[in-house]
């Protein structure tokens, strides 16, 4: 059972730094991780009396 939770242990830290080098490497290769930046605007009525 131990050996299970090693292996489990092992493969979240091999998948943890998989990220972070693809995140790291992908926009040499591409890959665009930016957000999309739009203006928005959206008419507001205001009911204060």
């Amino acid at each position: 059972m131990f050996r299970l939770f090693k292996v489990l242990i092992y493969l979240a830290i091999l998948v943890f730094a998989g990220l972070a080098v693809y995140a790291y490497v992908g926009p040499f290769f591409g890959v665009d991780f930016s957000a999309p930046q739009t203006e928005t605007r959206v008419p507001v009525t205001l009911d204060a009396n």
